[in-house]
């Protein structure tokens, strides 16, 4: 499969031109994402989902992640990523759906199959509000293994430390495709290493959405 390219930046986002993938983690050039958070409510219940990253994914391998999430690649803007959603969990959303979260920083240092890499992006974060029941969702199996959903109140009590566990209720890819319900113990500490304070801001922006 030929190697995706990206726009990249200095750490003022002044354009340099477009990187390969893999130039672009080993220089640690900035470059920009979307995340997704996919939410809706139960009665009085805000309710989040988050993946399951796949085992097989070249950084955090089996790790809990945003609902929906990518680079944009050269050449795309922000609207264009919107095809990230349908992509890894098969829900068909307008640019237009999404609530703005704001824009967040990162950067990871790490090795990925024993190849050392430098993650340095801005991600412009949304929510969308999304009724699509877990086993009606359609996870794609190269990046997502499963999809888990939990109160937002109880996912603020994990980051900050009051909770050490939820079991958390969703659907899992299987060898043969089959999706059933089942429940799962989830920490903080599996999920994408970030700051925890990411996660929990995220979270209080997701209990304010309409």
């Amino acid at each position: 499969m030929a190697e995706e390219f990206f726009d990249i930046y200095d750490e003022q986002l002044n354009p340099l031109g477009t990187a390969s993938r893999s130039e672009t983690h080993a220089h640690g050039y900035w470059h920009r994402s979307f995340h997704c958070w996919l939410t809706h409510r139960e009665g009085d219940r805000r309710i989040v989902r988050f993946q399951l990253r796949q085992a097989g994914k070249d950084t955090y391998p089996g790790c809990y992640d945003i609902t929906a999430a990518g680079h944009l690649t050269a050449g795309e803007t922000v609207r264009d990523a919107v095809r990230e959603i349908e992509e890894e969990l098969g829900v068909v959303a307008r640019f237009e759906d999404l609530i703005p979260l704001g824009e967040t920083r990162k950067e990871m240092v790490g090795e990925a199959k024993g190849v050392p890499f430098i993650d340095r992006e801005v991600s412009d974060v949304f929510a969308l509000v999304c009724s699509v029941p877990l086993d009606a969702l359609k996870l794609q199996a190269e990046e997502v293994a499963a999809v888990y959903e939990a109160d937002v109140e109880q996912m603020i009590a994990l980051f900050e430390g009051e909770v050490q566990e939820l079991v958390c209720e969703g659907v899992e890819l299987t060898a043969d495709g089959v999706r059933p319900k089942g429940t799962r113990a989830v920490r903080a500490a599996e999920f994408v290493p970030r700051e925890p304070s990411y996660y929990a801001s995220i979270m209080r922006a997701l209990r304010d959405c309409t």
